[in-house]
């Protein structure tokens, strides 16, 4: 679910009134409407990102990690999901290794088809890596598995814990669809809190919201 998922590339006809979305019924004009709206926080919130000095992107790292730490407790057998990051999201990558060594088994998105569901494959400090879709860095080979918790990245988050994301519509294609569900942790920083996304009907809420000045809100 993209965040403009109705437009017409290649000259399509237009839509008009109404069209389903991965079996949801959208208005139109509304969706478009949204998306430019979120096309443009999300360019105000990157440029946020880039601003960031090293050092403070770093314990902005550290303070999130701290408290993914006090909301999962122990972690040791369980499964779960992270991300490799790109365009300045928060480093996890240390609290991978970490709670590896813990003795969780960390999984890592892979786009194996575009715009269908993410699989998760199996991730350790010394596995090899390859270039996946837009050059993110994914385990070669490793097995796929269900995650109980999904560590997810955003751009903005609102007051009802909807997510705004870079676009693409991956997470929330494919959380929709885990049985049963995973326990979804959004994190981010300060500056991404919004008032509103403007939810439409293929947003997955977080079930928890960590950002680098909170312990964490629970939706």
């Amino acid at each position: 679910m993209a965040d403009d998922p109705i437009s017409t590339p290649g000259g399509e006809d237009p839509c008009f009134g109404h069209r389903l979305v991965d079996g949801h019924l959208v208005d139109c004009e509304t969706a478009r409407d949204v998306a430019r709206f979120r096309k443009a926080e999300r360019e105000r919130l990157y440029a946020l990102r880039r601003a960031m000095a090293v050092g403070d992107r770093e314990a902005c790292g550290r303070a999130i990690t701290e408290g993914l730490g006090r909301t999962l407790g122990p972690i040791a057998d369980r499964t779960v999901a992270v991300y490799w990051p790109i365009r300045g999201e928060p480093d996890l990558r240390p609290w991978m290794r970490e709670i590896h060594e813990a003795g969780a088994s960390v999984l890592l998105p892979v786009v194996e088809t575009r715009d269908a569901p993410l699989t998760f494959r199996r991730w350790e400090p010394e596995c090899r890596m390859v270039r996946g879709l837009w050059d993110i860095p994914v385990p070669d080979g490793t097995d796929a598995a269900r995650p109980e918790i999904v560590v997810v990245p955003l751009v903005g988050v609102d007051a009802e814990s909807y997510r705004l994301g870079n676009g693409g519509g991956y997470y929330d294609r494919t959380l929709v669809r885990i049985e049963p569900r995973p326990q979804i942790v959004g994190i981010g920083y300060a500056f991404s809190r919004m008032p509103t996304i403007f939810p439409m009907p293929w947003d997955v809420p977080m079930d928890t919201v960590i950002l680098d000045d909170t312990q964490s809100d629970h939706a």
